[in-house]
């Protein structure tokens, strides 16, 4: 499973680093580090709502307050 995380100024704004943090422990307490690949981009053009993040090509806004139930319903649960 491939992670992107949008980290270009706009998505930074956002709270993309919380995001990403975020991510990075929730794939490590779920020991998902060899099943799900946790990248990084620069602008993907969804910048008018949260962190743009892509799950295997699908996108998504999450926002730091948001990622932990982002991570359940797309990535624990697929995974």
């Amino acid at each position: 499973m491939k992670v992107t995380v949008c980290i270009g100024s706009s998505c930074h704004l956002k709270g993309s680093r919380q995001v990403v943090e975020g991510l990075q422990t929730l794939i490590a307490e779920n020991g998902l580090k060899e099943k799900v690949e946790l990248g990084g981009t620069f602008c993907m053009g969804n910048c008018q709502n949260g962190v743009c993040v892509t799950v295997d090509g699908n996108n998504f806004s999450v926002s730091p307050d948001t990622v932990e139930d982002f991570f359940k319903a797309e990535i624990l649960n697929k995974a």
